[in-house]
């Protein structure tokens, strides 16, 4: 398992002698948190200190302390704190214990000779939650809300895989307003509102859910599971054992991220990507591209026309500006909550073709409502770079210019897995 981004440090404050069914308190807790599968907890002991009893506890050779602070420190998934803690607060009777966020840096296995062949387990989510084929759909899209996720897998009693429920079975089926990663820029009265039309379907999880679905096991190679990926342009996959139960979830940045770990290990010789394998073949060059004076209309066609939910501002030599996402509308547009902007959005995921009115007249232009500056990078750049801009920058889609700055293409999530799936590991 790998960790990068944002996560949970839960810091424990007790005593030394502190005792749980009469084993030491802290190595009780190592030992659980070891058990169910956390990331990682650390043992500290301090010189001094005091706590609720306003008894100072010190490490003075004259006091010979067997009572000394003791601090457990533990970082991981916030999935995995929300099924542990209930458990570490019970089992702490005397002390403090702290929750905040975290930004992990890095958290992985070690590094290996080539990363895409090691298994998929060494990389993958343990901490899933999942639905059953009978879970309301209400009940589903409030677990994603709360979770920030965009799929869920559809499991039997048993633990097998029998589906995966995505955001565009919801937006195609369930009548969803806008994509899950836009969710949080409607008003909460909409959000409400949304919710309760859910609840009050008859539908389950079943009904709407993808099926069957593509899975990978966990001892196969990360090979196969980005192959997987590209070829059917996937972003995540369950993982099952040998029998079918899930076990994890691996997605393209868990891959990416094990990519870039590893080219950031022990410097190498260079080696130039293979023949056909560099960001000029990867990119696409039909991008959607608008004036910096253009009005939300034709914002709103560029987008429908490319499908690709973003347009690059350009000025008029294709010198890159800004980029203009769905998101960027819904942020910024005065116009953000009319229901034909909502429709149109909302219909560049499900590829539906319904004629909605024109929206009304705006003011507001690309210029407005555009995210600057746009990070670029050039035909030249080497796939490896490009890919720590992703991470770094949690990035989609990168536009590519040339050596004036003009735009050229785009290169995508998927074109780039492609790409370093047929050029190797990339050069560190």
């Amino acid at each position: 398992m790998q960790i990068q981004g944002k996560a949970l440090r839960v810091s424990i404050y007790i005593g030394e002698a502190d005792d749980y069914k009469g084993q030491s308190l802290y190595m009780a807790l190592l030992e659980f948190l070891k058990r169910e599968g956390a990331s990682g907890a650390t043992v500290t002991r301090g010189l001094a200190g005091f706590g609720a009893h306003s008894r100072i506890h010190t490490a003075r050779i004259v006091d010979l302390s067997t009572d000394l602070p003791i601090k457990v420190e533990w970082v991981d998934v916030a999935e995995a704190v929300d099924r542990l803690l209930p458990q570490v607060r019970s089992m702490v009777n005397d002390g403090l214990i702290t929750l905040e966020e975290v930004e992990v840096v890095q958290y992985a296995p070690g590094r290996a000779p080539d990363p895409l062949q090691q298994p998929v387990h060494n990389i993958m989510r343990t901490e899933v939650v999942t639905v059953t084929p009978e879970t309301p759909i209400a009940e589903a899209v409030a677990l994603l809300l709360q979770r920030g996720y965009h799929s869920l897998p559809v499991v039997e009693p048993s633990g097998k895989v029998v589906g995966i429920l995505t955001e565009g079975d919801l937006l195609r089926h369930a009548g969803l307003a806008v994509r899950l990663g836009l969710q949080g820029e409607l008003p909460a009265a909409q959000l409400q509102r949304q919710l309760v039309q859910l609840q009050q379907q008859a539908g389950s999880v079943g009904d709407i859910m993808t099926r069957p679905v593509l899975t990978i096991q966990a001892q196969e190679p990360v090979r196969l599971a980005a192959e997987r990926m590209a070829a059917h342009g996937l972003k995540r996959l369950p993982v099952t054992d040998a029998s079918g139960r899930l076990v994890g979830l691996v997605s393209r940045i868990d891959i990416f991220r094990a990519l870039e770990y590893h080219q950031r290990g022990e410097e190498r010789a260079y080696e130039p990507p293979n023949i056909g394998v560099s960001v000029r073949d990867l990119m696409v060059t039909d991008v959607a591209t608008v004036g910096p004076n253009a009005r939300l209309e034709e914002i709103i066609r560029a987008l429908e026309a490319s499908r690709r939910r973003r347009a690059v501002v350009v000025d008029d030599q294709r010198r890159v500006l800004g980029i203009i996402t769905d998101g960027d509308l819904l942020r910024r547009s005065q116009h953000a909550q009319h229901p034909s902007l909502l429709n149109r959005l909302r219909n560049l995921v499900t590829g539906q073709q319904e004629a909605t009115p024109i929206l009304p007249g705006s003011h507001e232009t690309a210029a407005d409502l555009m995210t600057r500056p746009a990070i670029t990078i050039r035909t030249d750049t080497p796939l490896g770079d490009a890919l720590q801009l992703m991470i770094q920058h949690r990035i989609k889609r990168l536009p590519v210019v040339d050596e004036e700055g003009r735009l050229v293409g785009l290169l995508g999530r998927s074109s780039l897995l492609r790409g370093l799936l047929e050029g190797g590991p990339p050069p560190a």
